[in-house]
């Protein structure tokens, strides 16, 4: 068991003992100095302040210890410090003045105004000026920027569609579009470049599904562009997108990759066929034309035999026998006294049967002559 002594007959010797500080008492030298007090002999004759010392006399003002000039600007307190203050915050509202209320709009662009959250008109290209932040906002809409869409997107998967003949084509496309109403375009869809790209993909399908395979792969290409790029347009101004569709391309239109060999078979047999009746149709026009030529002659030779038969007749038989004689070799014989000769042919010589002979002849007969 451990007996201590009361300590309350030693408290008026406590109290009578002075706060010690860490640097010691003001008097007494033996331990640390304040670094901030003069040095015990004081500070020489004609040393200049350091600038610590500037930096404090400053600091405590025309009032405090040492005092002597104006406060220091730096800080605040004081009739300096105040006015510093007053300074920044003028600067400071106006600059957000400046920043917030003043716009300049290039002429690609348009700035639409927001009043609390709330549209409230579209500023034209030029230096346009506002309310200031957050009371009024401006968000700038570049409406001429031409924005492409790829489909498929990366261009290296298929992209296969079903035609109205139950062919299966791969296609590729693209879609261009621009802004034409900056208000619709920010307030009336979240996702416009999403909308833009489903509307795409489901018009291009629903003008697929109304043609053949042929169609859509040769000559048919063009009517298909036009027809997808108006139905997208009308989808789109029903959603009040504030999007304008520019054109619709066709890159690329191929049956699938399994079957394309096969294809560019009957693709090459097709234009074999088509060949060929184009040299039948070449070959009937000529033929036409030579018999309705015919036909036109034998119209003339007919009025002019009305006019005058017999001698169409004449005329006719002469022309008839000059195509006939024509070809042929003639001997003229003239009808007078005198018989010419004619170098003719020597008949061929006629072919005589033979006749089986036998070796003996037969015996007569008894009572026979």
């Amino acid at each position: 068991m451990t007996i201590r002594p009361a300590w309350w007959p030693h408290f008026p010797l406590l109290m009578n003992d002075k706060p010690k500080s860490p640097w010691g008492n003001g008097n007494d030298e033996s331990g640390p100095r304040n670094p901030w007090a003069a040095p015990p002999g004081g500070r020489p004759r004609g040393a200049k302040p350091t600038a610590l010392d500037e930096f404090l006399r400053r600091a405590r003002g025309p009032g405090g210890p040492g005092g002597g000039g104006g406060g220091f600007p730096g800080l605040p307190g004081g009739a300096s410090g105040r006015s510093l203050w007053t300074i920044g915050v003028g600067l400071i509202l106006a600059l957000w003045l400046l920043l917030t209320s003043f716009h300049v709009i290039a002429p690609q662009q348009r700035g639409v105004v927001t009043f609390f959250g709330s549209y409230s008109r579209t500023l034209e290209p030029g230096f346009n000026m506002t309310l200031p932040a957050p009371i009024a906002t401006v968000t700038k809409i570049d409406v001429q920027e031409i924005r492409t869409e790829d489909f498929p997107e990366g261009g290296s998967a298929q992209n296969l569609m079903l035609t109205g003949d139950q062919n299966i084509v791969d296609l590729a496309y693209a879609v261009r579009w621009d802004i034409v109403d900056p208000q619709n375009y920010l307030y009336q869809i979240k996702d416009v470049r999403g909308t833009v790209r489903a509307t795409a993909e489901s018009a291009m399908r629903s003008v697929i599904a109304t043609v053949n395979m042929n169609q859509a792969i040769t000559g048919g290409r063009v009517d298909i562009e036009q027809r997808a790029q108006a139905l997208m347009q009308q989808i789109l101004d029903e959603y009040r997108s504030g999007v304008r569709i520019q054109s619709v391309a066709i890159n690329k239109a191929d049956p699938p990759a399994s079957v394309i060999d096969d294809f560019k078979l009957v693709s090459a047999a097709q234009q074999k066929a088509q060949s060929d009746q184009n040299v039948a149709r070449t070959y009937e026009q000529q033929v036409m034309a030579r018999a309705q030529a015919e036909a036109q002659q034998f119209d003339l030779a007919y009025a002019q035999y009305k006019l005058a038969p017999e001698v169409t007749r004449r005329r006719m038989y002469y022309e008839t026998m000059e195509a006939v004689l024509a070809r042929n070799n003639k001997t003229i014989v003239d009808s007078g006294g005198v018989v010419p000769y004619l170098p003719l042919k020597a008949p061929p010589p006629r072919l005589t049967e033979a006749v089986p002979q036998t070796s003996a002849t037969p015996a007569p007969t008894t009572g026979a002559q």
